[in-house]
């Protein structure tokens, strides 16, 4: 057997996927799809090692089978930079809500101090657009990056830049989809949030406070997870050294029970309507 293949049982005990799982899945969906020996016998890459590792990962965080193949085996999918996008393909049942300016901020700042407040050292993650509007909040986001386990920016930064005090910075390409969104994004065991907005073109508006976006937001560990990882890879491909840490953290924290995300949104909403008042 060539070096760079695997048996079945192999490749299980690599993933973590049953044999049994493994052939539901390839005779369902045709996922893996193995090289077969002239005896019947199946052989993977490692590549097929990767994919059903993915698959599992996003099973494990509560997305659907057929969704998680999906994403697996699509190319544009795995390389996908838009938070937005992503969320709003993956879970269409997120509908996005026209919010202007100050109400955006007010739950911004409500989702950022309600996961702060809980002292569980999150993953941190947000896209500012601009690097005007980052250095705007900066002093903020010293204070909130001195309590959590990472927190990471991004904007159009000029370079990667990761200061002793404050987030670390990831420039955006022109081009990158993230440039166009307001995004943050809270991982920790205990709670999960995430928010994301995009303005569209050709509002017109005159002043700061008449801007509009669509946004959605959801304390939903497996939406979360989504918006996390979409930032984990977009993080690591501009700082490699960051992959192992972000992707295992996401691994190891399976998110909040169900019976607490109510309570959790009631408590952001609390805030937020707090903060407009």
């Amino acid at each position: 057997m060539p070096s760079e293949e695997f048996s079945i049982q192999q490749i299980a005990e690599q993933t973590g996927v049953p044999e049994a799982t493994l052939r539901m899945w390839e005779r369902r969906h045709g996922f893996p799809a193995p090289r077969r020996l002239p005896g019947g016998h199946r052989r993977y890459t490692p590549a097929d090692v990767e994919l059903v590792q993915r698959v599992a990962r996003d099973r494990a965080a509560g997305i659907t089978l057929s969704t998680a193949i999906a994403r697996a085996t699509d190319v544009e999918e795995t390389t996908m930079s838009s938070v937005f996008a992503s969320l709003r393909r993956d879970h269409p049942d997120l509908a996005p809500r026209r919010l202007s300016k100050p109400i955006l901020l007010a739950l911004t700042h409500a989702i950022e101090d309600e996961g702060l407040a809980r002292a569980e050292r999150p993953l941190i993650f947000a896209a500012f657009q601009a690097e005007r509007f980052y250095r705007q909040a900066e002093p903020r986001w010293r204070q909130i990056a001195r309590t959590a386990a990472l927190a990471i920016a991004f904007a159009d930064f000029p370079a990667v830049r990761a200061p002793s005090e404050g987030a670390i910075e990831i420039p955006l390409a022109a081009d990158n989809p993230m440039r166009r969104e307001w995004t943050l994004i809270l991982w920790s065991p205990g709670h999960t949030a995430c928010l994301s907005a995009w303005e569209p073109p050709g509002r017109g508006a005159s002043t700061a406070a008449e801007r509009i976006f669509e946004a959605i937001w959801s304390v939903e560990p497996a939406v979360v997870h989504e918006a996390a990882t979409v930032c984990a890879n977009v993080a690591a491909a501009s700082l490699p050294e960051l992959s192992a840490q972000l992707h295992a953290r996401l691994e190891a924290d399976p998110g909040p029970p169900a019976d607490h995300q109510l309570r959790l949104a009631t408590a952001i909403t609390n805030r937020m309507l707090s903060y407009l008042s």
